[in-house]
């Protein structure tokens, strides 16, 4: 059986000074000529440089990834682990786990400054407890009071470090805390592992936000 090839049909071209009639050679052909081409070709120019500028953005993004130090995804995969946890913490109305104050009386108090109100600060600092770094039970929601070591807002009777205990035995109990207390297990990601964690944070804060925003 032969199958009959349909014919295409004329189109106009798309050079307004041209407008002649044509049958299209190929798929997509919008003018009737090679000079018409040439004319038509400026009103490309915007999205062709749009698109090599992107790709030429992408190029860079990839031989700076391909270049970073150990140091540098560390870095990466801290600020993706704690951009998850202050999200989440965010999203079920928890306060400052240091001061103990409120998202409402935070955001009325330091709302004005740089970065917002709210930072995701480590129980156990990165500096003594390095192996904790990434880990997300010692990273909770701090207001920017607390996080600088300010004690401005600081509970009543506590320096800052210690309302931070005293709030996380409330929220996981004396037992868990004590457990986190005690964990000195090593940690040393390789940077696969610490491009996978940033991944897999990074995922998870964006399916937070869609979800805050449904």
């Amino acid at each position: 059986m032969t199958i009959e090839r349909k014919l295409a049909k004329p189109k106009k071209c798309r050079v307004a000074a041209c407008g002649a009639l044509f049958v299209p050679s190929r798929m997509g052909q919008a003018v009737c000529s090679p000079a018409c081409a040439m004319i038509d070709a400026p009103r490309h120019e915007p999205k062709a440089r749009k698109a090599l500028a992107q790709i030429e953005r992408k190029d860079i993004k990839v031989r700076k990834e391909a270049l970073k130090s150990r140091a540098e995804h560390m870095k990466d995969a801290e600020k993706a682990v704690r951009d998850c946890r202050r999200t989440y913490e965010l999203s079920i109305g928890s306060g400052c786990m240091s001061c103990g104050e409120s998202q409402e009386s935070i955001l009325a108090a330091q709302g004005w400054k740089t970065g917002g109100a709210f930072d995701a600060g480590h129980f156990l600092g990165k500096g003594a407890r390095p192996e904790l770094r990434l880990e997300p039970t010692n990273i909770w929601l701090q207001c920017k009071a607390c996080n600088s070591g300010s004690y401005m807002h600081a509970r009543k009777g506590y320096t800052v470090s210690q309302g931070f205990r005293a709030g996380l035995i409330a929220r996981i109990g004396l037992e868990a805390v004590e457990a986190l207390e005690a964990d000195h297990t090593p940690r040393k990601e390789t940077v696969e592992q610490l491009k996978a964690i940033t991944a897999e944070y990074r995922a998870k804060t964006r399916e937070l936000k869609r979800g805050n925003a449904a």
